[in-house]
């Protein structure tokens, strides 16, 4: 694997029917550590960025949804989230080339999902599009902040998860000096082995300690359960808010086309076993314990899982904020500044506001489901779908297609039928049930534990704690 600086390639052949290579060729530790932007780059790039805090979750959408529909749940969405991201490659490439025949060079500028509405579908889609795509990554951003406080809290409970927000707030700031998703190779390597190592022991202290006395399996029992289990999972496999930015950031971004599905193939060997073992386990108590560390007896296994998540939700707070950053420094006309100390100083007042919401709504489970559900539904699977219809509705446009349809599928009808598909569910289960079920649920963690709060699913001073591995250490 040779790095390259600046490593983007053209998506158009030159006149002698080969691509034109931008960048120079040059091998050091620093670069092979750093400037990432092969097909395996990609991989780890998405498969780390799906299974970072939602891991510790799924056990307690699994005991909404019961086993069998949680099962179901995460193949389903896992294979429809790499449809719409193969959706999203698609129209890159589209718009790229495009472009490029115009003879715009993309050299100095990172290319964003809304920019790509907006060269495919026009002004209104970029709007909806930008509007989308930063609010979930601000609330993924939130949501990770509130991840870290909660997991620390499991090894150090001197200070109250409020407290551990505000510093972890502080340490997840200086992910503004990592210029863009070319750099992220080394952190995706490491983040990816995190979150295995932490799958795979949730999986097996659930199997050792085994089931706890008097288990019950009572899921699914409720409506707004359900569906707010089933909206968790919707967001587990919505990691294509950066997608665009991972392809641009490869040397060949149309290698992209089917990285994401081998990513989720990867990503169903962490999220089945580890979910399945914790509700075998544990069963209904995990309808209080929206973070699986919780029921797990305090050991160095435990802590090193624990400390393993706080270095992959850092890395993964990271990826979010990117994206963000990016659409800042556009906006702010810093995007092509070459220093990485002055845009590091632009990209500040975004660390903010995400920093302040994490700890108004430090509701750790609730607010992935309705994230997913309000904000997912929208940017991984309906306009996407959508953009792909309106793209292709066209004889001509179907006919000059930059990537005709993949050969499991190779009927342009069969890919408006699906895609049609995937925005009928998504809005009526996803946005509709998905909502109406996930903000009934949030409203009630504000009434029982009010914004603001200290310590979230703490418990109470004085109460007593059972030894042993049903123990609740929160």
């Amino acid at each position: 694997m040779v790095p390259r600086e600046h490593g983007d390639e053209a998506i158009v052949a030159d006149g002698h029917g080969k691509e034109e290579e931008v960048g120079v060729i040059k091998f050091s530790v620093t670069s092979f550590l750093w400037h990432g932007g092969s097909v395996w780059d990609a991989w780890f790039s998405c498969a780390s960025n799906q299974v970072a805090q939602v891991l510790l979750t799924l056990p307690y959408s699994f005991s909404q949804l019961g086993m069998l529909s949680g099962i179901l749940l995460q193949l389903f969405y896992g294979f429809l989230g790499s449809w719409t991201a193969y959706l999203i490659s698609v129209l890159y490439v589209e718009y790229r080339s495009r472009k490029e025949k115009e003879g715009v060079s993309f050299k100095n500028h990172v290319i964003q999902w809304f920019e790509v509405l907006d060269g495919l579908l026009g002004p209104y889609w970029k709007a909806a599009g930008l509007a989308f795509n930063c609010t979930f990554l601000l609330f993924g951003t939130v949501i990770q902040l509130i991840a870290c406080a909660s997991n620390i809290y499991y090894i150090n409970d001197r200070l109250d998860k409020r407290t551990w927000t505000y510093i972890f707030g502080a340490c997840c700031a200086t992910t503004v000096f990592i210029p863009s998703f070319h750099n992220y190779r080394i952190w995706s390597f490491l983040g990816l082995g995190m979150t295995t190592y932490t799958a795979w022991y949730l999986a097996i202290a659930a199997l050792i300690n085994g089931q706890v006395e008097g288990v019950t399996h009572t899921g699914p029992n409720k409506l707004v359960l359900y569906f707010t289990g089933a909206t968790n999972i919707l967001y587990t496999f919505g990691g294509h808010a950066v997608t665009v930015e991972i392809m641009h950031a490869m040397w060949k971004p149309a290698k992209f086309k089917y990285i994401y599905l081998l990513a989720t193939l990867y990503v169903f060997t962490l999220t089945l076993p580890s979910a399945s073992a914790m509700y075998w386990a544990y069963g209904d108590e995990l309808l209080a314990h929206a973070n699986a560390f919780s029921l797990l007896p305090k050991t160095a296994w435990r802590d090193a899982a624990v400390i393993l998540m706080l270095i992959h939700q850092f890395i993964t707070f990271g990826f979010a904020c990117t994206p963000l950053y990016f659409v800042w420094e556009k906006v702010i006309g810093m995007h092509d500044t070459k220093s990485v100390c002055l845009r590091a100083l632009a990209r500040l007042p975004i660390v903010v506001p995400i920093w302040f919401l994490a700890i108004i709504f430090p509701f750790f489970g609730p607010i992935n489901s309705a994230v997913g559900a309000l904000l997912v539904s929208f940017t991984v699977y309906i306009i996407p779908a959508l953009a792909h219809m309106l793209t292709y509705r066209s004889a001509s446009a179907r006919a000059n297609a930059a990537e005709k349809p993949p050969f499991f599928l190779p009927s342009w009808t069969g890919m408006f039928v699906l895609n049609a598909f995937i925005v009928v569910w998504v809005f009526v289960v996803g946005f509709g049930l998905g909502g109406w079920a996930s903000m009934v649920n949030f409203i009630r963690q504000i009434n029982t534990f009010g914004l603001f709060a200290k310590c979230y699913q703490c418990p109470k001073p004085g109460a007593a704690v059972a030894p042993g591995p049903s123990s609740l250490h929160h």
